[in-house]
């Protein structure tokens, strides 16, 4: 993973962390049931915005060093994996 791409990422991660915090404390404390599910999609939105920086990541960094390798079989191995891990995005 590239360095700003990391200390990007590692930043949104800690803030993710708080906010499951902060969900937890309002479960705990029997807050009203719309407020608990906004920050839900908040907390879930801030882990898909970390998720599309790494993928992003990934296809300019591991996929274009398969591609410019001209390794065949490292440039199937690339896409395979991202078709399954978008694959897998999709059925959640």
């Amino acid at each position: 993973m590239q360095n700003d791409t990391k200390k990007a990422c590692l930043s949104r991660l800690n803030r993710v962390e708080g906010q499951v915090r902060g969900l937890a404390k309002m479960v705990e404390d029997d807050r009203y049931c719309i407020d608990v599910v906004t920050q839900v999609q908040a907390v879930i939105a801030a882990l898909k915005k970390v998720e599309s920086e790494i993928l992003k990541d990934h296809i300019s960094h591991c996929v274009e060093h398969a591609i410019k390798s001209g390794d065949k079989k490292a440039q199937r191995e690339k896409v395979q994996e991202l078709v399954d891990t978008l694959s897998r995005a999709r059925q959640l």
